[in-house]
């Protein structure tokens, strides 16, 4: 026996095996305000990570998922729910989708409109899964899953308003600032 196997990380092959065509399609004729979604994903150093793939899940405008288990009637049968974005060489990522309606949640509550997102990264060998709000909606006050984190902690969930149907939202893989994370 030579030794010890020398430690290697996950990747980085996101771009190549995850990006399929249709996963990042113009949202067309789908219904609701069109926004996009701006970030940056950074590393427990603050670094750019150039090979992170960000892939998301929402409700429609009207608050209804495309999945057999959402039994209300209505959904949007232009939209899927589902996106996936690779960051660039500076760790940077549009999303573009509609913006979503608010769901039920826990408690007969109705959750704010927000995305559900899954990270995949370099190094990172379980999916993280964190959430996007909005900072310009309402709702956010009496969201009960936001209520169950800590209130210093809630700004890194929400994405600022840049612009008409514009938002900046980052994400730290770890850190002072690292997002929050939830068990998928």
């Amino acid at each position: 026996m030579s030794g010890a196997t020398p430690f290697q990380t996950v990747g980085p092959f996101f771009r190549f095996g995850l990006i399929f065509e249709g996963c990042d399609r113009p949202v067309g004729a789908t219904e609701g305000n069109r926004i996009v979604v701006e970030g940056v994903v950074k590393d427990g150093a603050g670094a750019p990570v150039p090979d992170a793939l960000i892939e998301t899940w929402q409700a429609d405008a009207a608050g209804r998922y495309h999945h057999p288990e959402d039994g209300r009637a209505g959904t949007d049968r232009f939209f899927d729910g589902f996106r996936r974005a690779a960051t660039d060489g500076d760790g940077r990522f549009i999303l573009t989708t509609v913006k979503p309606g608010a769901v039920p949640g826990p408690g007969n509550r109705q959750q704010a409109p927000h995305l559900v997102v899954g990270v995949f990264a370099r190094g990172v060998l379980t999916r993280l899964v964190t959430r996007i709000y909005f900072e310009d909606e309402p709702a956010n006050d009496q969201d009960p899953i936001l209520e169950r984190v800590p209130a210093d902690r809630v700004k890194t969930l929400v994405a600022k308003r840049t612009g008409d149907g514009r938002y900046r939202f980052d994400l730290a893989l770890q850190g002072e600032d690292e997002t929050v994370f939830f068990a998928p």
